[in-house]
């Protein structure tokens, strides 16, 4: 089952990575963004990357021009997707936007194309009819910086084929994840299973003044050893990211203390445009937080 041109729906910061990661391993890569100002993003993203890998990742000019010449980029779905073998699903965290998006994607997308979704927060199950090929269809979940964080989870549905889960377990091999299979549908793979409590706790101490989230930072990053504490996970996950997942838990387990972690988030930094690395400013301001200091842990 060959495997050479990918599709990225999203051009959004993981999107974005996603789509780069790719195409530096020799894959084309078409992203598609249903708006202009998602590819001009993703352009500016690429650019970054590509500073990042030449200054601090040992590539040459050379694979980094290779890279930028396997990118494409365009706003028309039918376009974006003519020739892909597999897609790479990261748009909104929202069930109802996704079937939606998959019912448009069923229509236009060759039969041989493999359907991945990137949600860390539904399963590809809630979904799957949509596709119009639920055998083709799965999740390959990556995390928040993944050339350094370099897992890819791979969740079937029951009804995702076998043999279609064994490629995108290759797949991810390939473009330089390590493949972590999920053997049966788990909300949060295992990553967030893992993560989401952490950031959770994290939150509640803050907005329940227990501490301010530097001290709850320098307290992980002390007694584990971490690079980074939570509220540095949540400015690199998104305070977008963070706040649709308080939303879409807090309405399904009707737990109000998540409901009202989500409102102090739109107030208090999405309203204000602190969306967290993606826009230079969350709880910290970036491109050199503070948490980076060796003073910091002082």
């Amino acid at each position: 089952m060959i495997i050479k041109n990918v599709t990225i729906a999203g051009g959004g910061t993981l999107g974005s990575q996603i789509a780069w990661q790719t195409a530096f391993h020799g894959f084309n890569v078409v992203v598609y963004d249903a708006f202009e100002k998602g590819i001009d993003a993703s352009k500016i993203f690429h650019k970054q990357f590509a500073d990042l890998f030449l200054e601090t990742r040992g590539a040459s000019k050379e694979e980094i021009e290779q890279t930028l010449l396997r990118l494409s980029y365009t706003t028309n779905l039918k376009e974006a997707v003519k020739d892909a073998d597999l897609i790479s699903e990261s748009i909104p965290e929202n069930a109802e936007i996704k079937k939606a998006f998959y019912g448009e994607l069923a229509k236009v997308a060759p039969e041989k194309t493999i359907f991945t979704t990137n949600s860390s927060t539904t399963l590809p199950s809630e979904y799957a009819k949509e596709t119009g090929r639920p055998e083709k269809f799965l999740a390959l979940h990556f995390a928040n910086g993944i050339w350094d964080s370099n897992v890819g989870e791979v969740m079937g549905h029951p009804g995702t084929d076998k043999e279609i889960f064994d490629r995108v377990v290759e797949f991810a091999r390939e473009i330089g994840m390590v493949p972590i299979p999920i053997h049966k549908e788990q909300n949060g793979y295992v990553l967030n299973s893992l993560l989401v409590p952490l950031l959770s706790a994290a939150a509640s101490l803050m907005v329940n003044d227990v501490s301010d989230f530097e001290s709850i930072d320098k307290t992980w990053m002390i007694s584990t050893g971490a690079k980074i504490g939570p509220f540095g996970i949540m400015d690199t996950v998104g305070m977008q990211t963070m706040y649709n997942i308080d939303i879409l838990w807090g309405e399904k387990l009707g737990d109000q203390s998540m409901l009202d972690r989500a409102a102090l988030i739109k107030k208090e930094y999405i309203d204000k445009g602190k969306m967290g690395v993606s826009s230079g400013e969350g709880f910290y301001t970036y491109p050199n937080p503070s948490y980076e200091n060796p003073d910091f842990l002082k």
